[in-house]
């Protein structure tokens, strides 16, 4: 299990290393101080964990996980309880008061295990996500993923733009995205994930995009990094 601290206090950080060597299969793969740090060392490094200070220079937690298009398991670790509700918010896995404790860091740290990142990253096989239940007003029922073109992220929920409904799914996208076909399911923006079987025409976009024109005539632009990402996976 790769995991990034970030924190702005230098024996905060060594106290979460020093608890870490506890654990054999965690390897700390970097630190960072400050809010554009943590988000150039998400992206670097890919860890599969974020212990995550919320007051940092810069900005906050929060602020780093607005800024990235596919932020890891995140952890907060604060010495303040005030954030806990909008932690969860944004689907962090645990909430730790400073001074932690080696028993609450192992019970985040089997949070984290069983979300499955680490065991997928290891090549284990998922078997993806094929149905969900909905609801929209009174109306219920199962939709194949495989039909839906397009899904937006709405708060913690994301919404499935279908040809005669948008329903809800009380799942964050990035939720969703874990348990989807990567071969036909593509993260397009911190915003929209994409069905690429609906994907009729590839177009280019300001500063180096791509705007993806689904079957129906919707058009999504892709983020600048994933457009990158696109356009080598196109690569033979």
């Amino acid at each position: 299990m790769k995991v990034l601290i970030a924190d702005d206090e230098r024996l905060a950080r060594a106290e979460l290393r020093r608890l870490l060597t506890a654990f054999p299969e965690v390897e700390v793969v970097g630190e960072a101080t400050h809010v554009d740090e943590t988000c150039e060392r998400v992206e670097a490094l890919a860890p599969d964990l974020l212990l995550l200070d919320i007051q940092m220079p810069g900005g906050t937690g929060f602020d780093v996980l607005d800024r990235l298009e596919a932020p890891p398991d995140v952890v907060f670790t604060t010495a303040h309880d005030a954030h806990a509700l909008r932690a969860f918010q944004v689907n962090a896995l645990d909430y730790l008061l400073k001074p932690i404790e080696s028993a609450r860091l192992a019970e985040a740290l089997e949070r984290v295990r069983q979300r499955g990142r680490v065991q997928r990253a290891a090549g284990e096989p998922v078997t993806p996500l094929e149905r969900v239940f909905v609801r929209d007003g009174e109306r219920c029922w199962l939709v194949t993923l495989s039909q839906v073109p397009l899904f937006s992220s709405e708060g913690n929920y994301a919404r499935l733009h279908l040809p005669d409904a948008e329903p809800l799914l009380a799942r964050s996208l990035n939720h969703l995205e874990e348990r989807l076909d990567p071969v036909r399911f593509f993260r397009a923006s911190r915003q929209h994930l994409i069905n690429l079987d609906f994907v009729e025409a590839l177009e280019p976009g300001p500063g180096g995009t791509l705007i993806a024109r689904l079957r129906g005539g919707r058009e999504v632009e892709m983020s600048r990094r994933q457009s990158q990402r696109f356009r080598e996976r196109l690569s033979p």
